[in-house]
């Protein structure tokens, strides 16, 4: 069954998790003794910030441009990665995650916490580019992929390192 799903509320939902996981990676420094492991989720909190303001422009650029407003899914493939990732509770800077951090975690918990959130914000993302409505879309859809996949590769070099002490 083809699906025909709103390119706003896909947009509104990336905005969500960019604008929870620097809240997410905040709240993390506020927790963290260590000045280098503040330093980083700090800014990792400020590129999150950075992927925002890419979907807030990609919404309004959409918006303006007189595009179709709706994406047609014919194998229903994007839209099904998109609604688990949205529905997850996995899903990176998720309220309930900051909203659980009670301060007592390690700094190894904090940052698989973060491994974690973004490794789904890395499937919600692919999802999201295949349901992108153009090649602009996708390509920078594309680069915010990268981008969280650098995350990971930091957060995972970070707790290695931290395991070495």
């Amino acid at each position: 069954m083809s699906a025909i799903f709103n390119t706003d509320e896909i947009f509104d939902m990336a905005e969500e998790i960019e604008r929870n996981a620097a809240r997410l990676y905040r709240q993390a420094a506020k927790d963290v003794a260590d000045k280098e492991i503040r330093k980083m989720f700090l800014n990792m909190a400020v590129m999150e910030d950075e992927h925002l303001h890419i979907f807030e422009q990609m919404r309004g650029e959409l918006a303006g441009s007189g595009e179709k407003q709706s994406v047609f899914d014919p194998d229903d493939e994007a839209v099904v990665y998109l609604r688990v990732m949205a529905d997850s509770h996995g899903t990176e800077g998720r309220i309930s995650q900051i909203k659980n951090l009670t301060g007592d975690e390690t700094v190894e918990e904090i940052i698989d916490i973060a491994v974690n959130a973004e490794k789904n914000s890395i499937v919600f993302y692919l999802g999201l580019k295949d349901a992108a409505p153009s090649k602009i879309a996708k390509d920078k859809v594309e680069a915010i992929i990268k981008e969280e996949m650098g995350h990971l590769a930091s957060l995972n070099q970070q707790l290695a390192a931290l395991k070495e002490r």
